[in-house]
């Protein structure tokens, strides 16, 4: 028997983003998607950002408390912020466990931005 718990998926905030855009390549976006994917982009195109997400992503279990991941120096109370940015573009959902956090990276998340990058089907 395992004792491997689902957990369900954490709503995010009302402006949150969820990455939702077609491949670049299959057809120019719309003004939404335009925005869903610029809002994706400029939370990953700060350096800590980009650190901590993939910290976050590569963490063993698919999650990591904040506790394991603040070590990318700078302070606390800024990783707190780019953690924030993360969670408000929808790259990261958290959940408070005791007196920590824990953050993960959905694999509906990685699997979008994954399409997004990718050719579409038949694009040379």
């Amino acid at each position: 028997m395992s004792n491997v718990e689902v957990l369900p998926l954490l709503e995010t905030a009302s402006d949150a983003v969820a990455p939702c855009c077609p491949p670049l390549t299959e057809r120019p976006f719309t003004a939404e998607e335009a925005e869903t994917a610029a809002r994706m982009f400029k939370a990953l195109g700060d350096p800590v950002r980009l650190r901590l997400f993939s910290a976050v992503a590569s963490h063993e279990g698919g999650e990591a408390c904040v506790c394991d991941i603040s070590d990318v120096g700078v302070s606390q109370p800024t990783v707190s912020h780019h953690l924030k940015k993360l969670k408000e573009a929808g790259l990261l959902t958290s959940e408070r466990r005791g007196t920590w956090v824990y953050y993960r990276v959905e694999p509906s998340v990685l699997a979008a931005m994954g399409k997004l990058l990718t050719s579409a089907p038949g694009a040379a």
